[in-house]
């Protein structure tokens, strides 16, 4: 039985560690964790999440992720966007779900990523 999310990979072209760092950790402030001593020499970094993790895998014949996306919950939507603008960083508004407002953009790599923020009820 299925009981959670461990984490998501997001796949990156090979040299992308210091590139990742900077957007996931620097810009969206996820802190990064080790990863285990038998996976290091593949590349990549992983960075915490809430309870979760989101690993930054390296993909030889790399292709960015157009339409397959992770979701982030944020609690500070428009100070995101804000953020993302002001890097020059493209942002697109979605239809909102029900019961949140959300926007999608692109990682350095081209991959999709959406954030959402719950809407007071």
């Amino acid at each position: 039985m299925l009981v959670g999310l461990h984490h998501v990979l997001i796949a990156a072209p090979p040299g992308c560690e210091e590139e990742a760092r900077a957007f996931y950790g620097g810009l969206l402030g996820l802190p990064e964790i080790p990863k285990p001593a038998g996976l290091r020499e593949r590349g990549g970094v992983w960075f915490r999440c809430g309870g979760q993790e989101v690993h930054v895998g390296v993909e030889e014949d790399f292709r960015p992720a157009r339409k397959a996306h992770p979701a982030f919950l944020v609690q500070d939507l428009d100070g995101l966007r804000q953020r993302l603008v002001n890097r020059g960083i493209p942002v697109t508004d979605d239809v909102p779900l029900p019961g949140c407002r959300r926007f999608h953009t692109r990682d350095p790599f081209g991959n999709r990523l959406e954030f959402l923020q719950p809407c007071p009820s």
